[in-house]
């Protein structure tokens, strides 16, 4: 059985249920499909989406949680997969999937693969993720005999390939849940990568890798914990403070290179400039100071306050040019 996962919560009705369309649209992928929304407690209630899909809804399972975020909702749907569940794909509430994603990941999975991942489209994009990241090549890995056109056996470190430049978009993954069976998100780390930490914790497991060049999901508009986090709002602290946690975690949980520190140095020095100058900014500007935030972030990373008197001095020489 294949089991998709589905953490739910939005603010607007109908998205959910193109999600869902989307999954009663696959292809026959050689194996009953199950599919379970994991609701997080979410505003529009789950249960007119799926009636929505018709007879399609008797495969569908809703779960209702209190609002833990995405990874805590997917892990509760690892956790009530059917026993006989082979598979685990995930779906994101506001994505949707080409009507040939499963048959193409059950496609690599029983060629003996066990972590499968798509390119995909982001939100607004008519070019695919790969392509506009230039992160990957596909033609410099083989492509699987006797299966879809367009997959491939994934050569090289997945760990590094994470590390130095993710190419994996959650709405694509799908991966063999008997090879893993204790894998679970790092709910602890919402807004801090845990979704990638979840990928490297599988790859540095031994997984065997494939992908696909072909665009599998397209990604929608709906509620992002990133939604509201750029320069200047009240969220992008918090942003930058679990983006300098990830990167840390990376370190003290994974062996990385001296290569992927490097990389990881570099980022850390961008993220602690850009908090040390948002922080300042706050204070020019007499905007709210998040004093628990502080506190935490004190604790995390003190480099990133021994840097404000540069960022200063940096702010006001620009100030000096302009």
């Amino acid at each position: 059985m294949i089991t998709v996962i589905i953490p739910y919560y939005q603010r607007e009705a109908g998205i959910l249920a193109k999600a869902l369309a989307s999954v009663a649209a696959q292809q026959p992928a050689g194996m009953p499909i199950q599919v379970l929304v994991v609701d997080d407690a979410s505003p529009v209630p789950a249960e007119p989406e799926v009636e929505a899909v018709g007879a399609f809804s008797s495969q569908v399972r809703i779960i209702k949680q209190p609002n833990g975020g995405p990874g805590a909702a997917r892990n509760t749907g690892i956790d009530h997969a059917l026993a006989g569940t082979r598979y685990i794909a995930f779906l994101d509430s506001d994505d949707i999937w080409s009507n040939d994603h499963l048959a193409r990941a059950a496609a690599a999975l029983g060629s003996g693969y066990s972590f499968y991942f798509a390119d995909h489209f982001q939100l607004g994009a008519t070019v695919g993720a790969f392509a506009r990241a230039g992160r990957i090549q596909p033609d410099k890995h083989p492509q699987l005999a006797d299966t879809f056109p367009g997959l491939h056996a994934y050569q090289g470190d997945l760990l590094d390939q994470i590390i130095r430049g993710n190419v994996i978009g959650t709405s694509t993954v799908a991966y063999d849940l008997q090879k893993f069976p204790d894998k679970r998100f790092k709910v602890e780390f919402t807004n801090a990568g845990e979704d990638y930490l979840f990928w490297m914790d599988i790859a540095h497991s031994g997984a065997k890798v494939a992908f696909s060049s072909t665009c599998e999901a397209h990604y929608g508009r709906g509620v992002n914990i990133f939604a509201g986090t750029g320069w200047g709002t009240e969220k992008h602290l918090l942003r930058l403070h679990n983006e300098i946690k990830y990167q840390k975690l990376t370190c003290e949980l994974f062996p990385v290179t001296a290569l992927q520190r490097a990389h990881i140095n570099a980022c850390l020095a961008r993220l602690r400039k850009a908090f040390a100058s948002d922080l300042l900014h706050r204070v020019a500007h007499r905007k709210k100071i998040p004093i628990g935030l502080l506190w935490r972030h004190m604790k995390l990373d003190p480099l990133s306050f021994l840097l404000m008197p540069f960022s200063l001095a940096s702010g006001l020489l620009q100030r000096g040019k302009s």
